[in-house]
């Protein structure tokens, strides 16, 4: 997800996006220790997503 994309989102769909982002990071974790992951690197990329909600949900709390 582009961070264009995450700035436009309001606050409460940012919060239902890193509870998406974190259930589906924690069902990749899983997958990974399984041996039943497809695609690794998706791993480092839900990781950054994650880190780049969180920011914009910082960066709007303190403006308001």
């Amino acid at each position: 997800m582009k961070p264009t994309e995450i700035r436009e989102l309001g606050l409460e769909d940012l919060w239902r996006k890193l509870t998406d982002l974190k259930e589906e990071q924690s069902n990749l974790k899983f997958q990974h220790a399984t041996g039943q992951l497809e695609n690794p690197m998706r791993l480092p990329q839900i990781k950054k997503d994650v880190a780049r909600v969180m920011t914009v949900i910082r960066q709007k709390e303190l403006a308001l």
